[in-house]
């Protein structure tokens, strides 16, 4: 059978656009030393080819997004949100059978964050809270304490935390985001549902171990074009990582829907976990089906 064409796909991780990508990755600019770095229009440009164009700035994002997916056949999508991206905002409400919304949260903000992280999930409807933690200024490791209020929060509202975890792409510091770091997380919350982002490499080998040791630990592929998921994390999902591994995109960020789907089919999972990795994993870890 290989890769179905109509299994309905989540993505868990798509943008819609509100300016140029220059302005959309402008709380990064802080962080950055290096001179090409701050040059760039996407911070970690100099690792994707043919990254997407800003859109026409009279078209509308929403539109333009909603006919990539349904050409490629995403159902869903989640878009990160925040009460300054009106646009993103304005997707979901506007239409909540195709998104969904993850809240990125500033663990520097102290309990202003839990405060907004509420908020987000009272007026919104949020069904995930997201970290970029070597994105943050000052960076916030996975593991420290200014995440601990957040984390018991999310277990509170039952939403999972998606978390960047790996060598960064962005020429900022990576100790942050080392994946033994969730190791203690997981730990100490056992009932808090992490959702890896961006391929813990070079550590995809320790990120399958700490999966089957902690039952709520959860991998996405995000930022990744199909053709270098890590090996490591393929064959997991063919094995004993059925259910713990999930599509996420990285459109319009670094990578076309035209790539992604042109590669997808051609990455060696097998006939029953593709539905898994495309659909019903994402649908049980985000509490999807009572939406």
């Amino acid at each position: 059978m290989g890769f179905p064409s109509d299994v309905g796909v989540i993505d868990l991780m798509l943008g819609i656009p509100e300016g140029s990508k220059k302005e959309w990755y402008g709380f990064l600019r802080a962080g950055l030393m290096d001179d090409e770095s701050k040059a760039m229009e996407f911070p970690a440009q100099y690792m994707f080819k043919d990254v997407p164009q800003d859109m026409d700035a009279d078209a509308d994002p929403v539109a333009v997004v909603l006919g990539e997916m349904d050409h490629f056949g995403i159902e869903r999508a989640m878009l990160g949100v925040s009460f300054a991206r009106a646009t993103s905002t304005r997707a979901v409400t506007e239409h909540p059978d195709r998104f969904f919304a993850s809240y990125e949260v500033n663990p520097n903000l102290g309990m202003q964050a839990v405060r907004d992280l509420v908020k987000a999930y009272e007026t919104l409807g949020i069904k995930a809270a997201s970290a970029f933690p070597a994105g943050m200024t000052p960076q916030v490791p996975i593991n420290d304490k200014r995440f601990y209020p957040i984390y018991a929060k999310c277990i509170e509202l039952d939403i999972p935390i998606c978390i960047t975890t790996g060598v960064p792409g962005p020429r900022v510091p990576m100790l942050c985001q080392k994946t033994e770091l969730l190791d203690e997380v997981c730990w100490f919350f056992p009932e808090l549902k992490i959702v890896m982002r961006h391929g813990a490499e070079p550590w995809d080998a320790l990120a399958v171990k700490l999966m089957l040791k902690w039952p709520n630990l959860y991998y996405s592929t995000s930022a990744f074009a199909p053709r270098y998921y890590p090996p490591t994390i393929i064959d997991f999902a063919n094995s004993r990582g059925a259910d713990k591994v999930m599509y996420a995109g990285y459109f319009p960020m670094g990578l076309s829907l035209e790539r992604i789907f042109s590669e997808l089919p051609h990455v060696p999972l097998k006939d029953d976990v593709w539905p898994k990795f495309l659909r019903h994993n994402a649908v049980r870890v985000f509490n999807l089906e009572t939406s």
